[in-house]
C-alpha cells in the first residue's frame, strides 16, 4: 500500500494534487484567520467556485472557505470577522435547495472534521453529535440500538445535522415525527462576537434573570427573547399558520406555544407552561443567529414494520379530494404523484410493469404508508383504509372493528397493497422515479426550485392545486405536482429559463401570486425547505409588517452587526434579497467551452447542456454503507468537495462560463486538480439524480489537452496497451521476467511514472485465440445452434488471461451456443477513450463496427466477456460514432453473463450442485452497473448453485491505468479500503469478480490467497 488507509491520498509525496488552485484571491485574509485557529482556511479560486453553490439555483463566490476542527476554531473566526464586519455561513452537505446555503462570506465547511458523534444513549434516547454529522451515518450508528433520528429528509445520507436544524428540515413521514425542532435538547453554539454559550430548557424566571438589555452579548439576546414573548407573544400566536409544516420566518410560533404550555399544530405537547427550550428558537434560523457547534438531539425507536398501499385516481383534483379521509386513517406519510411523473415513470425500464398494473385512466396516484406493530397490524390498517376509500379493493387483511369511516364519496380507481420490504421499496422508489429525469433536462428552461415548497391545511389542496395550475397557465409555463400531500407540502417546479429577462419576470410573477395564495389559504411559503434566497422577500407579506419587524430585532439581539448569513430569513431595508439576483443562470450568463466537442452529444445544448447539468443535490457526497452505488469513489476516499461529482461539475461550469481563467478547463493545474482525479467509473451516468456523465466531459477536456499541449509517454502507452501486450505475449516468457530484475520497478516509476508497488499484468505466450484455434474452433455445428455469437478476444483475456476466454467458450457450448472468435479484430479503443485520445479511439470503433456489422445483420450476437470492453461497444460507441451501424452493434452486445441470463441460455445447461459448493463474495464492475447490467451475473452463478452475497460496491479504484499512475496510487490505495472493507464485512468466502481491474485490485487485498476469478470461470467450474 502507498500510505496508511485513513490518510489524505494527497499526503502521499508523489500526488500532484491538494485539492486547490494557486491562485489565492486574498491571500493576507486567509493568513490571518490560520493564525488564529488551528484549522485549514482555503481562499483559493477553485475552493472559492466549489462553495459558491448549494442544490438551489443560485450562485454567490464566497471570500474563503475554511474547515474548522473544533469550537475554538469556530469562535476563533467569529471573533476576527466580526470585528472586521466580515460575513460568516455555516455549512453542511451543501444541499439547501433555496440558497441559504451560498453567501458572500468566509464559509464554515463542518463535514471535512467536525462531524463525530460525541456520545449515543441510547436509554435516555438521545445522542450528542457535531454539527458536520450526516444523518444517514447518525442512523447507521444507531441501527444495533433500534433506535433513529426521526425527521428523514430525501437527502438525509449526504445532509449534516447542522443543516437539519439550521432548516428545521423534516421528510416524508412528518406526520408521524413533525420536524427537527422537536428533537431538540440543547446545542453548544458560537455567537456572532465568538462568545461559547449553550441554550436549552429555561424558565421564564431564568430568562428575566439573565436578561439586560444593556449587558453583554448574551444578555441582549435573552431581553429581546422576554420582550418577545411579553409583547409580541398574541400577535405571533395569532398571524403564524396553523400548520405541522411551517419552517418561515424565525420559530417563534414553538417559542410561545412552549411558553404558554399550549400545543403545537398536529397536537404536539409542549410541556407545563412557564419554561422554553432556547435551542429550538435556532431551529429554522438558517444559520442567521448563531452556530452551533453541538447539538443533543432526542431520539424515536424504529418501527417494527410498515404496510403500503398505492391508491389511483383518474386525475390530481381527485387525488387531492381524498387526501383528507384518509388523514382519518392515522398514516405514517401520504404521497403524491401526478400524470407528468407518472408518465416518465411509464418510460422507464424500471418502473414500466408497475404502471401497466395500474387502472388504463390513472393519471395520479396518492401512497399512503402505515408504521405497525407486526405484519397483521399493517394489514389490518390497510384493509380499514381501502374498506373506506376503495370498497371494490380486495384487501389481505381485515380491518379492525374501529377502522374510520368517511361519509365522503371517494374517486379512487383501484389500490395496490405491499407488506414486504421489497414490494415497499419499489413503490416508494416509483413515488421518486420522476424526479431525476426533471431534473435531467439539458436545455435553458430548468425546472427550478423556488416555490416549490409552499405547505396548505390538506382540507384546502383541491382549491390550491386548481389555482396554483391557473397560475401557472397565466406565466405561461407548466409544473409537476409531488411529493408530501398529508401534511400539504406539493413540491411544484415550474419550467423557467432565467436565462432570459422573461423568466426572470416569470420566476417573480408566479412566485408573488403564489404567496398571495399562500397567504389567502393560511398556509405557509416553506414547508421544510426553508426561505433562503428563493423566499426570504416573502416573509413580510407573509407575516405583516409588525413581525417582520420583530424577526429583524431578533436577528439585531443575536447578530448585532449582522454578519451571520446575512440576507437569509430576514435582510435589512439597505440590503433587500430578491429571489432574481444571484442566479446560477441569468441573462447575463454566458457559456463557451473554448473548443469544439469532439464526440456526439445527443442532448439539448450538446456538450454545454451537460456541463450545465448539475443542480447541485450532492448526490455523490453519500458514503458508501448508507448510500451505496458507485458514485462518488473518489470523494468516499478523500471527502474533498472537488473530488465529488458535483464540485467537478461547478468547477468546471465555473471554467467554462468566465467565473475562473479563460481557457482554465485545459490548464495543467485544472486537469491535475478537477478532471485527472475522475476515474471515469461512469457511476454519475446512473447514480445522479441528473445523470451527469462526467467521465464524458473529461474525455472531451483530456482529448482537448493533447490537443493542445501534447501528452506524455505514459498515456501514449496505457493508450496502446493492446500493443504492449500484443509484444508482451510474443516475447513471453522474457516480458514477465524483466520487470522482476533489481531496479527495474524503480528505474520504471522515474522515467515513465508507473506505481513502483502495483504488480504489472503478465503474460502468455500462448493467447485466447491461439487456443481456439487450435482446438479446432467452434465444436457447436451453427445449423444446430440455439444461437451464434462472436466471442470478442479483448486484450485481456486473449494476452494475460485466456482462463477466461475458455471457460466462456465452454459455457457457451454447453448451452448450444455456436461459437466464433475472429482474428480481424483489435482492442474496443476503451484505453485511448478513457486517456482522452478520441480520434484514435473513433478510428478503432469505425473499424470494429465496419467488421461487425455485417455479421450483426446477418444475426450474430456479439459477446464480451471484460466489462470495460462490452460496455465500450454498448454505450461509447455511439459517443464516438453516432450512426445507424453503431446502435446496432451496441444493441447486440451483450456481457458474457448478461448474453446466458437475457436469452437463459443457462436453462439448458447441466449444472453439477457438487461442484458449487463455493459461499461467493460478488464485486460487480462500475461500468457495468453505469447500464444497468450488472445484475445478470448474480442471478447465473445462483442458478448454478452457488450462494452469492453481492456486494453494493463503487469502483475498485485501479480503473484501467489510474491504479497504475504513481502520483494517483494512493487515492486508488484508498478506494480499494472500502471495498476491502466490505469483503472483509460480508459472510460469503471466495472473491469474484468480471473486470480485470478488479480482480488485480482484489488480489492486492491484505490477506488474499488468490486473484479472484471472473464469474464465467465459477459458472464453468460446475458444469457436468
Amino acid at each position: 500500500m502507498s500510505l496508511e488507509p485513513s490518510a489524505d491520498p494527497a499526503a502521499d509525496r508523489r500526488a500532484n494534487y491538494d485539492y486547490r488552485s494557486d491562485d489565492v484571491d486574498r491571500p493576507a485574509l486567509v493568513a490571518d484567520l490560520e493564525a488564529v485557529v488551528d484549522c485549514e482556511v482555503r481562499g483559493d479560486s477553485y475552493s472559492r467556485q466549489l462553495y459558491a453553490t448549494d442544490a438551489s439555483a443560485y450562485e454567490l463566490t464566497p471570500i474563503a472557505v475554511a474547515f474548522p476542527e473544533s469550537t475554538a476554531d469556530v469562535a476563533g473566526i467569529l471573533e476576527y470577522c466580526e470585528a472586521r464586519e466580515i460575513p460568516v455561513l455555516p455549512r453542511g452537505g451543501g444541499t439547501s435547495l433555496a440558497g441559504q446555503t451560498v453567501n458572500r462570506a468566509v464559509v464554515l465547511d463542518f463535514t471535512r472534521h467536525m462531524d463525530g458523534i460525541r456520545e449515543i444513549d441510547p436509554e435516555g434516547r438521545t445522542a450528542t453529535v457535531r454539527p458536520g454529522t450526516i444523518l444517514g451515518t447518525l442512523n447507521e450508528a444507531l441501527e444495533p440500538h433500534d433506535l433513529k433520528f426521526a425527521p428523514d429528509p430525501a437527502w438525509g445520507d449526504k445532509s449534516a445535522i447542522g443543516g437539519a436544524i439550521g432548516n428545521n428540515s423534516t421528510g416524508a413521514h412528518s406526520l408521524q415525527y413533525g420536524k427537527t425542532d422537536a428533537y431538540i435538547e440543547g446545542v453548544e453554539a458560537v455567537l456572532a462576537d465568538g462568545t461559547v454559550t449553550r441554550f436549552g430548557e429555561s424558565t421564564r424566571e431564568e430568562i428575566g434573570e439573565r436578561a439586560d438589555p444593556d449587558g453583554d452579548l448574551e444578555a441582549r439576546i435573552y431581553a429581546e427573547v422576554q420582550r418577545i414573548l411579553e409583547e409580541d407573544a398574541d400577535r405571533i400566536a395569532d398571524t403564524y399558520p396553523d400548520l405541522k409544516r411551517n419552517v418561515s420566518g424565525y420559530n417563534l410560533d414553538r417559542l410561545v406555544a412552549e411558553a404558554r404550555g399550549d400545543e403545537l399544530p398536529g397536537g404536539e405537547d409542549t410541556g407545563e407552561p412557564g419554561t422554553v427550550n432556547l435551542a429550538r428558537l435556532l431551529a429554522g434560523s438558517e444559520g442567521t443567529l448563531a452556530i452551533i457547534t453541538e447539538a443533543t438531539v432526542s431520539l424515536e425507536p424504529v418501527p417494527e414494520t410498515k404496510a403500503v398501499s398505492l391508491l389511483c385516481y383518474r386525475d390530481l383534483h381527485e387525488a387531492m379530494e381524498d387526501v383528507e379521509p384518509i388523514l382519518a386513517h392515522d398514516p405514517a406519510a401520504v404521497e403524491v404523484l401526478d400524470d407528468v411523473l407518472l408518465d416518465l415513470a411509464r418510460d422507464t425500464a424500471e418502473f414500466g410493469p408497475v404502471t401497466e398494473t395500474l387502472p388504463e385512466e390513472t393519471n395520479a396516484v396518492l401512497l399512503v404508508e402505515f408504521y405497525a406493530a407486526d405484519a397483521d397490524h399493517g394489514k389490518a390498517q390497510v384493509a380499514g383504509l381501502l374498506a373506506d376509500r376503495v370498497p371494490s379493493a380486495t384487501p389481505a387483511g381485515e380491518p379492525a372493528d374501529d377502522a374510520p369511516r368517511s361519509d365522503t364519496e371517494t374517486p379512487a380507481l383501484a389500490a395496490l397493497e405491499a407488506y414486504d420490504a421489497p414490494e415497499r421499496a419499489k413503490l416508494w422508489k416509483l413515488r421518486k422515479s420522476g424526479l431525476p429525469i426533471l431534473l435531467s433536462r439539458t436545455t435553458d428552461a430548468k425546472h427550478i426550485s423556488f416555490i416549490e415548497d409552499t405547505a396548505i391545511p390538506p382540507a384546502k389542496l383541491p382549491e390550491f392545486v386548481e389555482r396554483f395550475e391557473a397560475i401557472l397557465e397565466a406565466h405561461d409555463t407548466y409544473a409537476s405536482f409531488y411529493a408530501h400531500a398529508g401534511p400539504g407540502v406539493l413540491h411544484v417546479r415550474p419550467l423557467v429559463n432565467t436565462k432570459t429577462e422573461i423568466g426572470l419576470e416569470q420566476l417573480h410573477g408566479i412566485a408573488d401570486d403564489v404567496t398571495d395564495l399562500v397567504v389567502e389559504l393560511g398556509g405557509s411559503v416553506s414547508g421544510e425547505h426553508g426561505d433562503g434566497r428563493a423566499r426570504t422577500q416573502w416573509n413580510r407579506k407573509r407575516y405583516g409588517d409588525d413581525l417582520w419587524e420583530t424577526f429583524q430585532d431578533l436577528k439585531t439581539a443575536f447578530d448585532p452587526d449582522w454578519i451571520l448569513n446575512p440576507g437569509q430569513v430576514v435582510f435589512r431595508e439597505a440590503e433587500p434579497t430578491d429571489l432574481r439576483e444571484n442566479l446560477r443562470f441569468d441573462p447575463d450568463y454566458e457559456f463557451d467551452a473554448g473548443f469544439e466537442p469532439t464526440l456526439e452529444w445527443d442532448t439539448d445544448n450538446g456538450m454545454q447542456g451537460m456541463v450545465e447539468l448539475c443542480h447541485g443535490c450532492g448526490g455523490c457526497r453519500g458514503e458508501q454503507s448508507t448510500t451505496g452505488g458507485v458514485m462518488c469513489p473518489t470523494y468516499r476516499a478523500s471527502h474533498e468537495e472537488i473530488t465529488a461529482t458535483r464540485g467537478r461539475a461547478n468547477a468546471l461550469r465555473g471554467a467554462m462560463s468566465g467565473d475562473l481563467d479563460p481557457d482554465e478547463a485545459v490548464s495543467d493545474e485544472f486537469v491535475e486538480e478537477v478532471m485527472d482525479l475522475c476515474i471515469g467509473c461512469k457511476g454519475c451516468a446512473i447514480d445522479c439524480p441528473s445523470e451527469v456523465d462526467m467521465a464524458k466531459l473529461k474525455a472531451e477536456v483530456t482529448h482537448e489537452y493533447h490537443e493542445r499541449n501534447g501528452a506524455t509517454l505514459r498515456d501514449r502507452l496505457f493508450a496502446n496497451v493492446a500493443t504492449l501486450s500484443k509484444w508482451g505475449s510474443r516475447l513471453a516468457p522474457l516480458s514477465n521476467v524483466l520487470p522482476k530484475l533489481p531496479g527495474a520497478r524503480t528505474a520504471l516509476e522515474a522515467v515513465v511514472g508507473i506505481d513502483s508497488d502495483r504488480p504489472l499484468p503478465t503474460f502468455r505466450a500462448k493467447t485466447f485465440r491461439d487456443w481456439f484455434h487450435e482446438r479446432g474452433g467452434a465444436r457447436i455445428d451453427e445449423r444446430n445452434a440455439t444461437r451464434k455469437a462472436i466471442l470478442y478476444p479483448d486484450t485481456y483475456t486473449n494476452y494475460s488471461h485466456p482462463e477466461a476466454g475458455k471457460a466462456a467458450v465452454r459455457v457457451l457450448e454447453a448451452a448450444g451456443v455456436h461459437v466464433a472468435v475472429p482474428d480481424d479484430l483489435g482492442d474496443t479503443g476503451r484505453p485511448a477513450f478513457s486517456k482522452g485520445f478520441l480520434e484514435k479511439a473513433r478510428e478503432t470503433a469505425r473499424e470494429n463496427v465496419t467488421a461487425l456489422a455485417p455479421r450483426v445483420a446477418d444475426g450474430w450476437d456479439v459477446v464480451v466477456i471484460e466489462p470495460s470492453d462490452a460496455v465500450m461497444f454498448q454505450s461509447d460507441y455511439l459517443d464516438l460514432l453516432g450512426s445507424d451501424a453503431a446502435e446496432r452493434l451496441a444493441g447486440s452486445t451483450y456481457g458474457v453473463c448478461e448474453y446466458l441470463d437475457t436469452f437463459r441460455l443457462d436453462e439448458g445447461i447441466a449444472f453439477d450442485e457438487r461442484a458449487a459448493t463455493d459461499d461467493l463474495v460478488y464485486h460487480g464492475h462500475c461500468h457495468q452497473q453505469s447500464v444497468a447490467k450488472d445484475h445478470h451475473a448474480v442471478g447465473i452463478l445462483r442458478r448454478a448453485g452457488y450462494a452469492v452475497d453481492p456486494l453494493d460496491s463503487g469502483c475498485c479504484g485501479m480503473a484501467g491505468s489510474f491504479g497504475y499512475e504513481s502520483e494517483h496510487a494512493s487515492m486508488s490505495d484508498a478506494i480499494a479500503e472500502i471495498l476491502y472493507e466490505q469483503v472483509e464485512d460480508s459472510p460469503g468466502g471466495r472473491v469474484v469478480a468480471p473486470g480485470a481491474s478488479c480482480r488485480t485490485q482484489l488480489e492486492n487485498r491484505p490477506d488474499a490467497t488468490e486473484e479472484p476469478p471472473t464469474p464465467i470461470e465459477v459458472v464453468a467450474d460446475a458444469l457436468e
